[in-house]
């Protein structure tokens, strides 16, 4: 695909500015890396603070008669207990297929003061699948919007709260919880704001109109220890943060419990079920599941990249390495991977096969480096 007919996010003239290293993904042109290179931007968001432009993920809200009507109609879709879910609070779930798959994964946000509204965001692979899924199925008394003309910016690190605290010092923002949301006012700006990220760091992710995108940005920049940084060093910090890819690491053929997210579907809807392939998941519950997602530790200095065949010390094929690279923040290659359960115990040793060489490795549990969110 020519860079012509890829998309743009609201904030591509100011990447172009700062000197991006722009590539496709997943249909737009993105900022890879700035002159600064991946590894100083990913030691900088462990350190300060970086500016993330994820306008390519999908963004919609669902609007039904009440709170009850629509987590029941979602609860139809995910295995999450949404029913549940308090005003100004945001929940981790999935699509599932009828087997179980997972179709893409999804924030969904319940804003506080609003009982027949909910905020879904989704990944930029599977957002035409997912609004497409949510339009066949939602029924007549409920409406689906697409915010395709909002923007989302991610703020990560340390330096997130106090650098938004300072612009804006009524809003509270600095004491949000992580996981909670609520729509605030930055700068004259109104935004949607959510303490949450895909970093393992404390921070945040704004979503506001695209109009208003590049002038946020720019604010958010000019105060001090932020940077801009691109999708690599987002994707070594959510690597080194134990957090799965999508087309990666899940999949149509993968179920939540095998990737190691059991803990996204609450004991309500462990117990009840409602969900789509239910039965299959409440089998990998009660007997474990055939395969499990895991951290890998190569013993070497070579990482281990997406692909990679696991093999057990005699030979045999026992699994694939589904992320993988170099973690700036460890010091040292990590990688995810799904290997066989009777392989997945912490501390099992295993072989990686790198340019046809074995090469030893050992399971270990994620992350990799340790999450810092904030929880009050």
């Amino acid at each position: 695909m020519g860079a012509d007919a890829l998309f743009k996010t609201p904030l591509h003239a100011l990447h172009a500015g700062l000197g991006a290293h722009m590539a496709p993904f997943a249909g737009y042109d993105m900022p890879i890396n700035y002159p600064a290179g991946v590894l100083a931007e990913h030691l900088h968001t462990r350190k300060e603070a970086g500016l993330f432009d994820v306008s390519h993920m999908g963004q919609a809200e669902i609007a039904g008669p009440d709170h009850a009507t629509l987590a029941a109609f979602l609860e139809t879709l995910c295995p999450a207990d949404i029913l549940n879910l308090a005003p100004g609070r945001q929940r981790y779930t999935q699509f599932l297929n009828e087997r179980g798959g997972i179709i893409d994964d999804l924030m969904v946000a319940r804003p506080p003061r609003a009982d027949g509204a909910l905020r879904l965001v989704v990944n930029a692979a599977r957002k035409a699948v997912d609004l497409a899924l949510l339009a066949e199925r939602l029924p007549a008394a409920m409406r689906l919007t697409p915010l395709a003309d909002a923007a989302l910016i991610a703020l990560q690190g340390p330096r997130a709260a106090e650098t938004l605290a300072r612009l804006a010092p009524s809003e509270g923002i600095e004491t949000m919880p992580f996981m909670s949301a609520k729509p605030a006012r930055i700068a004259d700006l109104e935004i949607f704001i959510s303490r949450s990220g895909y970093t393992g760091e404390d921070g945040y992710e704004v979503s506001l109109p695209a109009a208003q995108a590049e002038t946020f940005a720019r604010l958010i920049l000019s105060q001090p220890g932020v940077a801009p940084i691109g999708l690599g060093a987002r994707d070594s910090l959510r690597l080194e943060a134990g957090l799965c890819l999508y087309g990666h690491d899940l999949d149509e053929t993968t179920d939540p419990i095998e990737a190691a997210l059991t803990w996204s579907i609450q004991k309500r809807r462990r117990v009840a079920g409602g969900f789509p392939g239910a039965g299959r998941i409440a089998h990998a519950l009660a007997n474990g599941p055939a395969r499990l997602r895991v951290g890998i530790r190569p013993d070497g200095r070579a990482p281990a990249r997406e692909g990679t065949d696991i093999v057990a010390p005699e030979g045999a094929k026992i699994g694939v390495v589904t992320s993988g690279g170099f973690g700036p923040s460890v010091g040292a290659p990590v990688a995810m991977g799904y290997v066989e359960r009777s392989h997945a115990d912490i501390g099992t040793t295993v072989n990686l096969v790198v340019r046809g060489k074995r090469l030893p490795a050992r399971i270990v549990p994620p992350p990799f480096y340790p999450h810092h969110y904030y929880r009050g």
